[in-house]
């Protein structure tokens, strides 16, 4: 049996979708409904039984929080699971190029996890999702894209491309067992770019002037450092590797996040 965790989210919700129509599949959920299991990382009674009979669990990240949140979480997710006697655990990381970001940490821990553990695991290295940079590059009321990310470019993958991958090394975990596969974007974007297939102008802000903005939103207080190192990341020029798996393991080519952003712009 192969069980999905964190299958409200964005990728949740794509997996899900690309194993529905399966009976060897258990969705997991908060809030259980319509047929799904309970499992909740915050409280570790849901899981010893909950992970009963699962043969392969597809971790995927326990959302945002402070570091020992998620952290916590992904102990007592990991440690009940060979308790429960899970066969293998496939986990959704943050790219390599990841590492400078404010939460490439919990990442990074739960990484070193698996590895110390004593189930059988395989690490799958997402880099940044085409739909979150989009968010960052909407252009402000004067058709101006403000975010500071200078001359520096970002290697986003398509949300969906990702999930293909996790569909397929899930259902074919034993021949990737021990693997860690890096799944960022064949090709870098940068804020110019974005703006000329919006057709909008790339004028990059400050990080303070950012900084400023991103602070003046409703947002929880890890969420705004989060941000601000996604950009100062991005055009410090650590975003922009593309040595990547996702092809070979899509099996052919992969959607470009500029078809994602600007649809039906960037191709004109």
């Amino acid at each position: 049996m192969i069980m999905v965790t964190g299958a409200s989210g964005g990728l949740g919700q794509l997996i899900v979708k690309g194993l529905a129509g399966r009976d060897d599949v258990v969705i997991s959920s908060r809030n259980p409904a319509h047929g799904r299991r309970r499992i909740d990382f915050d409280d570790p009674a849901t899981l010893a039984e909950g992970f009963r009979g699962i043969d392969t669990l597809l971790l995927i990240s326990a959302g945002y929080g402070e570091d020992d949140v998620v952290i916590a979480r992904h102990e007592a997710a990991i440690s009940a699971a060979e308790k429960a006697g899970v066969g293998h655990i496939v986990y959704t990381s943050l790219t390599g190029d990841g590492d400078h970001l404010t939460y490439a940490l919990a990442h990074r821990w739960t990484e070193h996890r698996l590895r110390r553990g004593t189930t059988a695991w395989t690490i799958l290295r997402n880099g940044l999702y085409a739909e979150f940079f989009a968010g960052l590059m909407i252009p402000d009321a004067n058709g101006r894209i403000t975010a500071p990310l200078g001359d520096g470019r970002l290697s986003a993958v398509a949300r969906e491309d990702l999930a293909e991958v996790a569909v397929k090394v899930t259902l074919e975990a034993a021949a990737h067992a021990g693997r860690t596969y890096e799944l960022v974007g064949e090709e870098a974007i940068g804020g110019g770019d974005v703006a000329a297939a919006l057709g909008a102008s790339y004028e990059p802000a400050t990080l303070a002037e950012a900084r400023s903005a991103v602070a003046s939103f409703r947002l929880e207080p890890f969420q705004v450092p989060m941000i601000m190192s996604t950009f100062s990341s991005t055009a410090g020029g650590f975003m922009s590797g593309t040595a990547s798996d996702l092809r070979a393991l899509l099996g052919g080519e992969p959607r470009r996040a500029l078809d994602i952003i600007a649809p039906g712009q960037a191709a004109r």
